[in-house]
């Protein structure tokens, strides 16, 4: 098995979630499948320890945490979540994250096109 096999290994999504297309990405250690609406879009992510991802902002985001622990900064509040937390980023609010884990979340984004297909 090489080294990338086993950094993914042991995801918690099943092969049924394994088998949609996976989004394309800029950021390593990041793994995301797609799930495709009309005007949503579902992303099962897989997330290793990648730390800070910048502050930023886009359409609005539902998640809920399946394992793993992320710090999540929403507007001027920060939080940390575990397995069962969920979280609401109203569009255009400014967020940053820092997996301290790795971390498996569901994120439901209310645009069509937030992510392409790799």
């Amino acid at each position: 098995m090489n080294d990338q096999a086993l950094q993914w290994d042991g995801t918690v999504y099943p092969e049924m979630i394994r088998e949609l297309p996976e989004i394309e990405i800029a950021v390593a250690g990041i793994r995301g499948w797609l799930l495709q609406g009309g005007e949503k879009q579902v992303v099962f992510f897989d997330i290793q320890p990648v730390g800070i991802i910048p502050p930023h902002s886009h359409c609005a985001q539902w998640g809920i945490m399946l394992q793993g622990e992320m710090s999540l900064t929403i507007g001027d509040e920060t939080k940390l979540y575990r397995k069962g937390d969920s979280y609401h980023i109203p569009e255009g609010v400014v967020h940053s994250a820092n997996f301290l884990s790795r971390v498996n979340v569901i994120d439901v984004f209310d645009a069509p096109d937030r992510y392409g297909i790799k």
